[in-house]
């Protein structure tokens, strides 16, 4: 028999994590998965971890907005829940990320431009004003300053009646992941987490539905990590921040079920799915085997996970609504509690409302309209899915050992060991697009020969800015600030005391001391952290 010397050869598939995909799967792939017994709702939670899941309540939508000052924020807020939205995800400026007030040098020309700005409780008063917070989770995404922006929000709850052992709510609070990816550290890595503890201690005594820290592989794989560093690292965080509270003499169940996880989605539609699976199997093993919980949700991998701006493209942006569309799915399908999709603009803008709304339908669409929620996990039992959940245990378990041969996820950041991977992983991605390796439509393929229109910015109002440094000014100039000073000094002792710090805070905002007063005390006793450089 003579062989075609014409067929061309099947080329050879790898997803970004490594894994090589093999042409045909068979019920051998899922035997060997051990998976073929498992339930949702049962330990280790492979299919997710309610047995009902959407069935019994949808995924909750929480759209990422915040801009320029509070009294804007609050009316996208109110447009956002007028349309349906079901959580609201803020976004803060830079100044008040890095802990800035409005009227400082180092925050001009940032105030309320890529998020809402905050310099006291009167600015949170003003962004949530008639939104009941017993109806409405919030999401706070901030880090650096997380304590101050928890402290706020606890106050203003007290202050307007609310019962705050029962308030319910998310902050972001993962400073471990800014040293890696976004960068708006401020103290020492050891001071850092000793802060993000401090919050965990506090809720889980008096705020005990509060889930005080969202720990962040999103930041991680949106600064070009691959979607196995961004569940290992993740991981890694998680248990640096259960270890430092399980030191204070709490125990792991009185406070594991309240941790949650933000994840990213873009890249290969099947990875992204066992990327989460395999994820969410391995935390409960490592909740159930390694801390020996005994309460069944403390072994849950909560999560909100929507589109990653990486994956979109300022090229042909309108493809970007079909991306986020199949990132929605992804997100649905790997069996998220909680989704925020990137909006199609996005990739160049803060988001318009026209955009925002786009993506708000989307997430409704497939909820009422495509079936999403008619059973539970109906990608379980797939030959595909339930071998490269397995492989993706196992990566990410091996991951997760390197960070320990590197001396534990905090030595490795201090070090720079961690950013250093990262950095390497971004550089190899970057290239392959440019080489058209890692396809990307209308970036580097299918790409458009006519002239490409300019795309409009979300415009900047210095005028708003100005507004909001003179409201600041008016409220140092009418509150009691001999008390202020008594106040920000009940925080300098207690924080060179090494004592938890919640409660001086939580003390301080009411008295309206601003975010930059509180952590310049801070700064005063922990110093700030310098970043390793590589040369």
């Amino acid at each position: 028999m003579v062989k075609n010397k014409n067929k061309k050869a099947i080329k050879d598939v790898f997803l970004e994590s490594g894994l090589k995909v093999k042409a045909v799967y068979t019920h051998e792939d899922l035997e060997k998965s051990g998976m073929e017994e498992e339930l949702p709702g049962q330990y280790p939670f492979t299919r997710g971890i309610h047995s009902e899941m959407y069935r019994k309540r949808p995924f909750t939508i929480r759209q990422y907005a915040g801009f320029a000052s509070p009294e804007e924020t609050n009316e996208r807020f109110h447009f956002l829940l007028k349309n349906g939205q079901t959580g609201l995800n803020v976004a803060f400026d830079l100044p008040t990320q890095c802990g800035l007030d409005s009227d400082s040098d180092e925050a001009f020309g940032e105030v309320g431009r890529v998020g809402m700005t905050v310099d006291t409780l009167k600015d949170f008063e003003i962004a949530f004003k008639n939104i009941d917070l017993n109806q409405i989770t919030v999401s706070l995404t901030i880090n650096g300053s997380a304590i101050v922006l928890i402290a706020m929000y606890i106050a203003l709850a007290e202050k307007w009646g609310y019962d705050i052992s029962q308030l319910r709510g998310t902050a972001q609070n993962d400073i471990l992941k800014e040293f890696i990816g976004r960068g708006t550290w401020i103290f020492p890595v050891d001071k850092s987490v000793k802060l993000v503890i401090d919050t965990i201690e506090y809720c889980a005594q008096h705020v005990p539905k509060y889930s005080p820290v969202s720990v962040c592989g999103y930041h991680i794989r949106e600064s070009g990590a691959n979607p196995v560093q961004e569940m290992a690292y993740a991981f890694c965080i998680a248990k640096a921040y259960s270890d430092g509270t399980l030191k204070r003499g709490l125990g792991i169940d009185e406070f594991a079920s309240r941790l949650s996880f933000n994840f990213d989605i873009h890249g290969n539609f099947f990875e992204q799915i066992a990327k989460f699976r395999g994820g969410r199997r391995l935390w409960a093993k490592i909740i159930r085997e390694e801390y020996h919980a005994q309460n069944d949700k403390s072994c849950w991998m909560r999560m909100i996970a929507g589109g990653g701006g990486g994956g979109l493209t300022k090229e042909q942006p309108e493809n970007n609504i079909i991306r986020s569309a199949y990132y929605a799915l992804v997100s649905a399908l790997s069996g998220t509690q909680t989704m925020a999709l990137c909006s199609y603009d996005e990739a160049y803008t803060i988001p318009t409302e026209k955009a925002a709304e786009l993506s708000l339908r989307t997430m409704q669409i497939l909820i009422n309209e495509m079936g999403i929620c008619d059973t539970v996990d109906p990608l379980g039992g797939s030959y595909y899915v339930e071998s490269l959940t397995q492989q993706f245990e196992n990566l990410i378990q091996e991951e997760m050992k390197k960070v320990d041969a590197w001396g534990g996820i905090e030595k490795a950041i201090e070090s720079g060991k961690i950013q250093e991977s990262v950095s390497r992983q971004a550089y190899l991605r970057e290239k392959g697009i440019q080489e058209g390796k890692i396809p990307k439509v209308g970036l580097n393929m299918f790409k458009r020969e006519e002239e490409v229109k300019p795309v409009d910015f979300h415009p900047y109002n210095q005028e708003a800015a100005q507004q909001q440094v003179d409201k600041l000014k008016l409220i140092k100039q009418n509150r009691n600030n001999d008390e202020v000073i008594k106040l920000l000094n009940s925080i300098h002792t207690h924080a060179t005391a090494g004592k938890n710090l919640m409660p001086s805070v939580i003390e301080a905002v009411k008295g309206y001391a601003t975010v930059g007063e509180i952590i310049q005390t801070l700064k005063d006793v922990y110093g700030e952290f310098q970043e390793p450089i590589f040369l």
